[in-house]
């Protein structure tokens, strides 16, 4: 072949192949950009959420990459990519249930729960709102940053099932009551027993064992809680649970629960 014709050949051989480069990005960037149209905003979203062979990962990542560099997308963490609603104070970070969805289910099973500073709020027990995630697991891992959020971790060692989480939160409140910030323990009594009182009585009765396996301040807490409300018939396991000769300080609470010092609170 001559040269002239040669160097055409390999000319357009290459020309081809870059076309052909372009071609798959470019169907890459419009699948993309169609199933992210199709997301809600703050929807937190891997590039595994797409359907794609384990081949076309890397033009995946870059292309979410530039999503990012043109405001299309927003990163929470390495490999983790959200739709940013912007707003005139400048764009909203996702619920803090999407930022940390990995690390309460997998594959639809429940491994974990909000809990502490992360719900305080939701519980009515005070009006601030922390930059810290607390999450309750069976297996606890050290303290890490996503974004603004510090995310920590309270070990339970109870099974976490559906069910059993907002009983899970409640007793957590009352092991940490004195670590609820902007309040007091007599303010964060009440509440706290107003929604024990708003229980079914086979919650509260779970929630007596399930406390079993909480410390025993939590225990002797609990117990002067349901004399409060006249269930007497489900804290005689607490009692018994408890040393005769430990005391649990918690100042104050006694004006609230008429019991308290039965319970060893002082």
């Amino acid at each position: 072949m001559p040269p002239t014709l040669l160097s055409s050949f390999f000319t357009n051989k290459l020309d081809n192949c870059r076309f052909i480069v372009y071609y798959c990005l470019m169907k890459t960037t419009e699948y993309l950009t169609s199933t992210i149209d199709k997301l809600p905003k703050g929807y937190v979203f891997t590039f595994s959420n797409f359907n794609i062979q384990p081949d076309q990962t890397e033009a995946v990542i870059k292309a979410l990459n530039r999503m990012v560099q043109t405001g299309q997308l927003a990163k929470l963490s390495k490999g983790r990519y959200y739709k940013p609603e912007n707003t005139p104070f400048g764009p909203l970070l996702p619920d803090i249930r999407e930022v940390v969805k990995d690390l309460l289910e997998d594959n639809g099973k429940i491994i974990g729960y909000l809990t502490g500073y992360s719900i305080y709020n939701q519980l009515g027990l005070t009006t601030q709102v922390s930059n810290t995630i607390q999450i309750g697991k069976n297996d606890i891992r050290p303290t890490f940053k996503r974004e603004r959020y510090t995310i920590s971790f309270i070990r339970q060692k109870n099974t976490i099932t559906k069910e059993t989480v907002p009983l899970l939160q409640l007793l957590d409140t009352m092991r940490y009551i004195k670590k609820i910030p902007d309040t007091d323990l007599q303010t964060s009594t009440k509440r706290l027993l107003d929604i024990l009182k708003d229980l079914a009585e086979d919650e509260q009765k779970t929630l007596v064992r399930l406390s079993l396996k909480y410390p025993p301040a939590t225990r002797a807490l609990l117990g002067a809680m349901l004399d409060k409300l006249g269930k007497e018939i489900f804290t005689s396991a607490l009692s018994k649970s408890l040393n005769p000769i430990t005391t649990y300080k918690l100042p104050g609470i006694g004006n609230i629960l008429r019991t308290a010092t039965n319970w060893h609170i002082v």
